[in-house]
């Protein structure tokens, strides 16, 4: 599915790629009563780990956006499987904010930048993109799940919960989920650096015509930033937790599910196991890249 940034926005972070999610929140009684929980989360655990990987890789400025999409599509549906549907919503929700400012932001650049996406050919756009820049760089880190940030609470919880269900999948679906974190964060962080800190590798004709987007384009761009940064915080408690009467009856879960309870006793070590492998993204993406331009650098000089 490809399209204009506005539509990839629409579609990759609140509507069509999302549905499916949705559905299976929506029509929790049938799972809870059936014996495909299993499947599901293992399907969401292997779709979380993998998309990412690929996005690890990828050039164009879309498609390492669009991939992180399906990687996090993967921790809802993992999630699902684990009969934590509050939790599946409340980061489809934070999803939709950090995601739609990601594409529209990139849609920014490329309009800026004569429609070019591979991010090679880019660099050095801090200079010309100030503020497509500062937004990018919050829903990444809202994207990697940075302390205090929208993802961070929606993404923890997913996390915290599959290591709290004391079994084969609750143990493998954390692992994945794991090194999930910490290719997001280095697909992330490999996007910023290549696009805006990276030295300049657009043609001399096309510096003179870079530009940052109107009023019109940014507009949105801010109001998604306020999102990204505070949505999270502002209703957690709205959706997480018992006691919580959001949803109403149309959820149902498992009376014997507590494993929301036993995600607080955890230690603090396995609790920040997720930020720990987002911040090694971090660091080894900014190693290998600084090292490759240096070695690059070497051999024509």
């Amino acid at each position: 599915m490809e399209g204009p940034t506005p539509v990839s926005a629409l579609i990759h972070a609140a509507t069509l790629v999302t549905a499916g999610v949705f559905l299976i929140i929506r029509c929790s009684s049938i799972f809870e009563n059936s014996n495909v929980l299993f499947i599901v989360c293992l399907i969401g655990a292997l779709t979380a780990f993998f998309a990412s990987s690929v996005g690890l890789v990828q050039n164009d400025l879309k498609r390492v956006i669009a991939y992180s999409t399906c990687s996090q599509l993967g921790y809802m549906v993992f999630s699902l499987g684990l009969s934590h549907y509050s939790i599946a919503f409340f980061h489809l929700a934070n999803h939709a904010l950090f995601k739609a400012l990601l594409f529209l932001s990139a849609g920014c650049i490329i309009h800026g930048v004569r429609d070019e996406q591979d991010m090679r050919k880019l660099g050095g756009l801090i200079r010309f993109f100030p503020l497509s820049y500062a937004m990018i760089l919050t829903g990444s880190l809202a994207l990697v799940g940075f302390p205090f940030l929208t993802g961070f609470y929606s993404k923890d919880a997913i996390l915290e919960v599959s290591l709290s269900k004391t079994t084969l999948i609750g143990s493998f679906s954390h692992l994945l989920g794991c090194l999930a974190a910490f290719c997001t964060a280095f697909y992330s962080f490999r996007l910023v650096y290549l696009t805006f800190i990276n030295k300049i590798n657009l043609p001399k004709s096309s510096v003179s015509s870079l530009h940052d987007a109107s009023i019109l384009m940014t507009l949105p761009l801010y109001f998604l930033s306020f999102g990204a940064i505070f949505f999270g915080f502002m209703s957690r408690d709205l959706v997480i937790g018992f006691g919580t009467t959001t949803f109403g009856n149309s959820l149902l879960n498992n009376i014997f599910n507590f494993n929301l309870v036993e995600a607080e006793f955890l230690s603090s070590f396995l609790k920040n196991l997720p930020f720990f492998a987002t911040l090694l993204g971090i660091l080894l993406s900014t190693i290998l890249i600084n090292a490759e331009i240096l070695s690059k650098s070497r051999i024509y000089s």
